[in-house]
């Protein structure tokens, strides 16, 4: 009808992301929560029985970053964009601690149950996936930092920089079958995560971001 204006796929994007992000954030703290609550949160965090001091510190780093991404899609929902971007400075030194104590506790892991010979393959290969893990979160925020002033780019970089780091909660899922474990993880819940971004950029932009690709 005419005197009615017309809204473009863009602008129904910018209309809808904080909603679909901070939905995001959502499901990321519940699949972190749901992984980690035996063994760490309902464990007493800093009481939990971990093997030594280092992994009580990943620990906590991990859950600060997810903890800074729920604060941070909350601001921009809010419209406290300038607070988001103060933060955002602490956001990247806490991103690179992720990297750094995510490198170190992979490293401890394998000194504690290393063994020779095919007997310790799997180790070394589980400590392997952690480094290509650990460079896919280290690249990903590096380039987020870098569009921190380009909103769309920005905020889907996060959102899978830290989707790539959530192997470890979905494989301690209580899933009570024998096949459950990295591949099956990866495969019925990190790549379903990384589709729905897919998915709402295809519905609200019309072609997928060249952040998400």
């Amino acid at each position: 009808m005419r005197g009615q204006p017309v809204v473009t796929r863009h602008q129904r994007a910018d209309r809808f992301d904080s909603l679909f992000f901070s939905g995001m954030a959502v499901l990321i703290v519940a699949s972190v929560f749901v992984g980690f609550a035996h063994s760490y949160y309902l464990a007493g965090v800093f009481k939990a029985p971990l093997p030594n001091l280092l992994v009580h510190i990943h620990g906590a780093v991990f859950s600060c970053w997810i903890l800074l991404l729920i604060a941070q899609t909350s601001l921009v929902a809010g419209g406290r964009v300038d607070l988001h971007r103060r933060l955002g400075l602490l956001g990247f030194a806490l991103a690179c601690l992720v990297t750094i104590l995510g490198l170190l506790a992979a490293t401890d892991s394998l000194g504690r149950h290393f063994r020779p010979g095919e007997a310790g393959m799997g180790v070394r290969a589980f400590y392997t996936v952690t480094l290509t893990t650990m460079l896919a979160f280290a690249t990903l925020t590096y380039f987020a930092f870098r569009n921190r002033f380009n909103p769309a780019a920005h905020k889907r970089l996060i959102m899978i920089a830290t989707i790539a780091i959530l192997d470890a909660a979905f494989e301690r899922w209580f899933i009570p079958v024998a096949w459950w474990g990295e591949s099956a993880a990866a495969l019925l819940c990190t790549v379903p995560m990384l589709l729905l971004i897919v998915g709402y950029d295809l519905w609200s932009r019309g072609k997928v971001h060249r952040a998400t690709i």
